[in-house]
């Protein structure tokens, strides 16, 4: 994709959606390490890079901070790289940087989580998102909800990145099974966070209201739904488009055993995002009870094959 790009003597590149820890400065390490080798094969001088960390201005910045040093001294080993990093706290929805000054964006598993809750939910009773229990109106719903929020982030984006800049965005999508956009398979990480909570309703420990009221700020869009945004915004050409498997840990289960670990294993990931939410919503008492309910779903639905869940990855440039 960048085997044609001349670089400048200095380079601007951003991680959007970055959270905190050692895991932050991967994908920014492979952006570094491929244009230093782009630069020896076409005989450039590699270029200074600023790389730009965004997240919420709730996110554990210190703690990303504190590997920078270990960062810095990996990539004088591996490039002998001049890079220098810095803090963009601010939600992606909304301007982060000066007009084009971003040469490359890179955003990873972040864009499928939306500015807020869509309206008009109401009816979406004992889902806390889009199931094949959802009315119409739920689906439309998130539907628009993405469809402003993936057009604001791309008309924000081409103005702070240059001419022919890039940009490598991966979400979790959906495959559209039999030419049904409502349908989720049954073992859907919020199909099961649903059942899990609808088992608490049954026990007394969380009130209905209180499920009806929750709803996931999030939408998975399929490959069409994307194409249609980006061709309706008009800033970018899509450079390519791949669509890869979405899989949580029950690809290599082969024994109840093996189950057990990836249902717990799930769980674990699925309350690390959803902890905070799930907390101001339902409060703490809920929670441990919540995501042992979680994994065994998880293990019940452990032979569910035909899934829906994928990884899109998307490579754009700027008109």
């Amino acid at each position: 994709m960048m085997m044609n790009l001349k670089f400048p003597n200095y380079v601007k590149v951003a991680e959007l959606g970055c959270s905190s820890g050692p895991n932050t400065f991967l994908a920014i390490s492979e952006i570094i390490n491929t244009i230093n080798v782009l630069c020896q094969q076409s005989n450039q001088k590699p270029p200074e890079i600023d790389c730009c960390l965004n997240d919420l201005p709730k996110n554990d910045f210190n703690t990303t901070f504190k590997f920078v040093p270990f960062f810095n001294k990996e990539l004088m080993i591996t490039s002998q790289a001049s890079c220098f990093v810095y803090g963009a706290p601010g939600s992606f929805y909304s301007r982060l940087f000066s007009c084009n000054s971003l040469h490359f964006i890179h955003s990873s598993y972040a864009l499928h989580w939306l500015s807020k809750v869509p309206e008009n939910l109401e009816n979406n009773k004992e889902n806390v998102y889009i199931s094949n229990s959802s009315p119409q109106s739920a689906f439309k719903a998130y539907l628009n909800q993405f469809q402003i929020d993936f057009t604001m982030f791309l008309r924000l984006r081409s103005e702070e990145i240059v001419s022919n800049g890039r940009m490598v965005l991966s979400f979790i999508g959906r495959n559209t099974l039999n030419n049904d956009a409502f349908y989720r398979d049954c073992c859907h990480v919020w199909t099961l966070l649903s059942k899990s909570l609808c088992d608490l309703v049954l026990e007394g420990l969380v009130s209905n209201s209180k499920l009806d009221t929750f709803n996931m700020p999030f939408y998975d869009p399929n490959e069409q739904e994307l194409k249609q945004v980006i061709q309706n915004e008009g800033s970018f050409e899509i450079n390519d488009l791949e669509t890869h498997g979405f899989d949580l840990g029950h690809c290599k289960c082969d024994n109840e055993e093996d189950n057990y670990e990836a249902g717990y294993n799930e769980a674990k990931a699925v309350r690390a995002v959803t902890e905070p939410m799930l907390v101001a919503h339902f409060g703490e008492d809920i929670i441990d009870i919540l995501f042992d309910k979680y994994a065994r779903h998880v293990t019940q639905h452990a032979s569910c094959r035909n899934k829906t869940s994928v990884t899109l990855v998307l490579a754009l440039t700027k008109k």
